[in-house]
């Protein structure tokens, strides 16, 4: 482990030099006008992996972007550690707001800012010059190596799970490690063991077979914006709870050991608030911002529309309404059951001078991982090294649908170990890494595959 610090110590500056030629790529897997430079980033992985001293690395097709496998084993009765990343991104717009080119990287400031920076070229990358940092000393790592990464996870993934099935032997593993997570905050290690699950809706209500005078028709017909409003302000009760029968019938309480640890975070409530320009919190009651956040279920309205919007005024009575929702679950809701109950919801107060129609889009379920489990010790030995103090062990409120795919599909347990922060602009305009963060990283993915390696 030394030796394999002391060369990333020594080579940093090539490392920073070569993640921002992979940033140059603009591997934009939403736009189909992109799709060869998604493929461009996909070799030049491939590439850099084998350049690096990988037993084998290959460029896998699926009927979408293409995947980036590669592998070293050094040992089989060691543990074996499969790497997953995401190659791909997000669309850079809007342009004009960008203080420099989305993928022409710059540094300021101890900062690298292009697309990707962050989510996830740089994450991903923290792995492979750790590898590196291995392969260089001659000794190889200290665990059987497996990489997998995609190009789709912006768009979906929709490839990705019969990927799994289809190779889940050459995935064989013994957990799955991933860097595309936050720290807590600001030189504060965490070590993420929870995700929320989703589920993704579309309702519609349609009344008169067009848009007619409101008027003309106005008091006699009922109007299905009005109608819908109605059917989402009954979704919450007083106490801000989902007043959805069953919604909560599989939620696991919180244990007191997981409330104290929300109370010990350093957490600044006010601060949060006014970041994003809150007078106020609103959370289910008897629960705090964070548990609110990160570990209970929620539903929101996404997004509503129907009749006239434009400029000027169009006294129309629409004839139809239309909402999107998402409701964030806790592990044991399961998606596609929470959706029927939903359905369930609208279709009993659904009036009856209104036409529904409900479409489930997607989703899919929360994840837990036993904080206690060698991999996640093995994690928390290593940020704390490199940090100077304890991790912190913390529920995200987002979700990574991978992190399912791995346990349902290879039985794997995934270790979230990522290094951003919520301030990189992931998605945003000006998207950003701090190199420190990425030169911990990589210091902390050397050191947890020594740890995790000597738990056999």
């Amino acid at each position: 482990m030394e030796k394999a610090l002391a060369y990333a110590g020594t080579h940093f500056d090539d490392f920073v030099a070569q993640l921002q030629d992979l940033l140059r790529i603009p591997s934009i897997s939403t736009d189909p006008d992109y799709r060869d430079e998604v493929r461009r980033a996909a070799g030049w992985l491939a590439d850099h992996l084998e350049t690096i001293g990988m037993a084998h690395t290959e460029v896998l097709d699926t009927a979408g972007h293409p995947v980036v496998y590669a592998e070293h084993v050094v040992d089989p009765a060691r543990p074996t550690v499969l790497v997953y990343g995401h190659y791909d991104v997000q669309p850079p717009d809007p342009l004009a707001l960008w203080t420099s080119p989305p993928f022409e990287p710059v540094i300021r400031d101890g900062v690298i800012y292009a697309r990707g920076a962050c989510d996830d070229k740089g994450q991903l990358f923290m792995h492979l010059k750790a590898a590196e940092a291995y392969l260089a000393t001659g000794e190889g790592p200290p665990v059987n190596l497996k990489f997998l990464l995609e190009g789709e996870e912006e768009s979906g993934s929709e490839h990705l799970p019969g990927f799994i099935e289809a190779h889940h032997e050459r995935l064989a593993a013994d957990i799955v490690l991933i860097s595309d997570t936050d720290l807590f905050g600001p030189g504060i290690p965490s070590i993420t063991y929870g995700l929320r699950g989703l589920a993704y809706l579309e309702v519609t209500l349609t009344g008169p077979n067009r848009d007619l005078h409101s008027g003309m028709y106005g008091g006699a017909v009922e109007n299905p914006i009005n109608a819908l409003c109605r059917l989402i302000a009954g979704l919450h009760d007083a106490d801000h709870r989902v007043t959805i029968p069953g919604f909560y019938d599989n939620v696991v309480p919180l244990t007191e050991e997981e409330r104290a640890t929300f109370r010990a975070l350093p957490f600044d409530e006010q601060a949060w608030a006014k970041e994003v320009g809150l007078p106020a919190t609103k959370t289910e009651k008897g629960y705090s911002v964070l548990e609110a956040i990160s570990a209970r279920p929620t539903l929101d309205v996404n997004g509503i529309w129907g009749g006239y919007t434009g400029k000027g005024a169009k006294t129309v009575l629409p004839a139809q309404a239309h909402a999107k929702i998402s409701m964030r679950l806790v592990p044991d809701q399961r998606p596609e059951e929470i959706a029927e109950k939903a359905r369930a919801y609208f279709e009993a107060n659904c009036p009856p001078t209104m036409k529904l129609s409900f479409r489930y889009l997607h989703g899919g379920p929360g994840v837990l991982v036993d904080t206690h489990s060698p991999a996640m010790q093995a994690a928390a030995r290593a940020l704390k090294e490199v940090f100077g103090r304890d991790p912190f062990f913390i529920r995200s409120g987002g979700s990574i649908p991978v992190v399912s795919v791995f346990k349902k599909r290879l039985g794997l347990d995934s270790v979230l170990m990522g290094f951003g922060l919520t301030s990189d602009a992931i998605h945003s305009p000006n998207e950003h890494f701090g190199l420190d963060r990425f030169r911990q990283g990589i210091e902390s993915i050397i050191r947890f595959q020594t740890h995790y390696a000597r738990t056999r």
